[in-house]
């Protein structure tokens, strides 16, 4: 079906900013499929020294009586069982056996995640601007690698742009990478989407041309007045009541000649006063906190106070025209593509403020102004449990003050983070996690957090300790997501942690860290994802038995030697400022009665393995891999360099089916950490130390050769493996 012709809704708003920023253009899907023998590629991640021709497979034999590889019942003569397997070969097959593409399929890739990248324009942007995003399909079960936001507590970190309900897609959010597919399922994890996201190419912000359109002068009781009239919603079915846009708040620069009633030359209208430079920029981070322009009712803050809620309700006016009931889902969503991103974010305010805020009671000026909080509530529920799970040293006292100041109707005027937290006009992004920790901080009556007062979202690689009793530290911090297989994340913060002796009783620490050694994903990395993790390897008219295997790691022999002894925290004189101090971290482990220091060097990222159903499933046999005993990783130096090596490799008897590849820099280094979960600590930290990103997952959700694929699919070399017991929920 053809495209519908540029016009209507968006059509002006489209030919106007096409002048000022260029044009950009949307991509379709691709679809879900099997790769050709023409875009076939070798399993390595990135390598270009062979492709799928030179694949070392055995001779096909095309079966004549199954040459579609339709379904059946029988395999090869035999009947198919839907069982997991435990051997490999199952019964009834053997080594010299090939399989047709049906049988291929039913047997090794039912239930495999199969991981899809986009590689997706970003609208007026030149072509070396672009969005990376992954999807996910295939395991047949309910479970994915992403935190429930819920549990979490992460709803107000993002924010679809348009529609209602969560995101379906992770390009539909505002903030990006997007954060409603960022936080991974296992504490300080990623999601893979998120690790594809950070290597996103977004443009810097432009600005506009001169608007041209003005906006009026007006008071505070004329805002509030039509704040509390747009409540009901917008009279959209009168061209006479749209109008009195101009006759209030906005110019019409054709006025005499040919004035502008219709609801497209409205929205461009708005777009484009809200372009001004005199505006609040909410896309920058220092002006996320969007409460600091409200908090301060003073007659020194009434023109700041003023312009706030002007530019609220603007943007209010815009996002009502766009989503008008007079407009189709479709031309809403290419309208919302098209809005400058500067303006995205003053939409994103509207919203909140539409879903969570109402006027009671306004005047001429600020302290005249009463507003009520849906949200309250529930967010006195969500920062109460928040200090249960993160077992807040002084819970009593700061339960009992929240529930005094709860009941005075006295929690706004706390502080402007815990306006904005209790109120839920929280913009998407980074900002959340700061607010809720900084209000439980306010409200907590010692006078020892006034040493916290500084945690702020400009600094998010940080943590602190307080009271001598715990440290916590933020989900983007390397120490918190090494350290967090012994604690909970919550909120976007992982805790309660071990404390250290290198903070004082209450203070902050801003973590230095360098950038993953790893090269970022390159964007042929991300569309070519789906060949290069495909469980059957390159596509064959038959598929030989003896080209897959069936791994499974040692669940038995578990490493019962690692502890952690201490967090260390060196304070560095060189690189102070205004704001708290500056540290390295490292990690002491005691193994097997040795102590070993790991440096937390590089900010690095652990991504939760996709959960697999049917499993476990076997492996083709050009994913190269090499396994390894966490304990013995420290005597690995520098893995996945040619220059690599290992101090004493274990010794296997010659002949074991456990004997081992030898050492490739192109291979993935499978890390067994089950059992104490100080073993997956150390695991990550060696991952610091040396800059390399892992996979992460629990073999009771993903089998040992779905995250080896995932790993090659994440152009990662590192898979930590672990095993959730069921105490571990408690």
């Amino acid at each position: 079906m053809a495209e519908p012709k540029k016009k209507g809704l968006w059509g002006g708003l489209i030919r106007k900013l096409s002048n000022a920023q260029g044009s950009g253009k949307l991509e379709k899907e691709p679809p879900m499929r099997r790769p050709s023998d023409a875009d076939a590629l070798t399993r390595r991640r990135r390598s270009e020294k062979s492709d799928a021709t030179s694949s070392r497979r055995r001779p096909r034999h095309p079966d004549p009586h199954d040459s579609k590889g339709k379904d059946k019942e029988q395999l090869n003569g035999h009947i198919y069982e839907s069982a997991p397997l435990s051997e490999w070969p199952p019964p009834g097959l053997s080594d010299d056996d090939d399989l047709t593409l049906g049988d291929a399929m039913k047997l090794i890739s039912r239930g495999v995640p199969a991981h899809q990248g986009h590689k997706r324009p970003i609208p007026h942007a030149p072509d070396n601007y672009f969005g990376l995003y992954t999807t996910t399909a295939g395991n047949h079960g309910d479970g994915n690698d992403a935190a429930n936001q819920h549990d979490a507590m992460i709803q107000l970190t993002t924010l679809r742009l348009q529609g209602s309900g969560p995101p379906n897609y992770p390009w539909e959010t505002l903030e990006q990478p997007s954060l409603a597919f960022g936080y991974g399922a296992r504490p300080g994890t990623i999601t893979l989407n998120h690790w594809a996201s950070l290597s996103s190419a977004f443009p810097p912000l432009i600005g506009l041309r001169d608007p041209g359109v003005l906006p009026r002068e007006v008071d505070l009781v004329q805002i509030f007045e039509r704040l509390q009239d747009l409540e009901q919603g917008l009279e959209d079915d009168s061209e006479e009541l749209l109008y009195r846009l101009y006759k209030r708040f906005l110019r019409d620069p054709d006025k005499i000649f040919s004035p502008h009633k219709t609801m497209e030359r409205q929205i461009t209208d708005l777009v484009m006063c809200l372009s001004g430079q005199d505006w609040i920029d909410f896309s920058n981070p220092k002006h996320q906190v969007v409460t600091k322009f409200i908090y301060d009712t003073t007659p020194a803050n009434q023109q700041q106070y003023h312009k706030f809620f002007y530019q609220l309700l603007l943007s209010l006016e815009l996002e009502l025209r766009i989503n008008s009931r007079l407009h189709t889902d479709w031309a809403k969503e290419r309208l919302m593509a098209q809005i400058p991103p500067k303006i995205q974010w003053n939409m994103a305010l509207a919203k909140r403020w539409r879903d969570f805020v109402r006027v009671e009671s306004y005047g001429e000026n600020a302290d005249q102004v009463k507003l009520r909080y849906k949200l309250k509530k529930r967010q006195v529920k969500m920062l109460k449990r928040f200090a249960q799970m993160m077992k807040w040293p002084n819970l009593s006292e700061t339960l009992e003050e929240l529930k005094e100041r709860d009941a005075e109707g006295a929690l706004m005027p706390v502080s402007s983070h815990a306006m904005a937290f209790f109120s839920g006009l929280v913009l998407p992004g980074p900002t959340f996690p700061f607010l809720i920790m900084n209000s439980l901080i306010d409200i907590d009556p010692d006078k020892a957090t006034d040493n916290l007062a500084l945690l702020t979202h400009l600094n998010p690689h940080c943590g602190f300790q307080y009271r001598n009793s715990y440290t916590y530290w933020t989900s983007t911090c390397i120490v918190g997501k090494v350290l967090a297989p012994t604690c909970l994340e919550v909120a976007g913060w992982v805790g309660p942690a071990r404390p250290t002796v290198d903070l004082g009783r209450s203070q902050i620490a801003r973590i230095r860290s360098k950038k993953p050694r790893q090269q970022i994903l390159k964007p042929e990395d991300i569309t070519t994802m789906r060949e290069r993790s495909d469980p059957l390897g390159p596509p064959s008219t038959t598929y030989p038995v003896i080209d897959y295997d069936l791994n499974m790691p040692d669940t038995d022999d578990i490493v019962d030697t690692v502890r952690i002894e201490q967090v260390n925290l060196k304070g560095l004189a060189e690189k102070q400022d205004s704001g708290p101090k500056w540290f390295d971290a490292s990690i002491q482990f005691a193994i097997d009665g040795v102590s070993w220091p790991l440096n937390l060097t590089f900010d690095v990222s652990f991504i939760n393995a996709w959960p697999c159903s049917d499993g476990p499933h076997i492996l083709f046999f050009d994913y190269v891999y090499t396994s390894r005993k966490v304990d013995e990783v420290v005597n690995i130096l520098d893995w996945g360099r040619p220059s690599s090596r290992e101090k004493n490799p274990p010794s296997v008897p010659v002949g074991s089916s456990k004997q081992q590849a030898p050492i490739d820099e192109e291979g993935v280094m499978v890390i067994e950490a089950f059992g104490n979960k100080d073993n997956e600590v150390l695991a990550r930290a060696w991952c610091s130390h040396w800059g390399l990103s892992a996979i992460v997952a629990d073999i009771g959700q993903t089998c040992m050769a779905c995250a080896i694929r995932e790993a090659y699919a994440a152009a990662l070399t590192v898979v930590i493996l672990v095993e959730d017991q069921p105490e571990d929920a408690e």
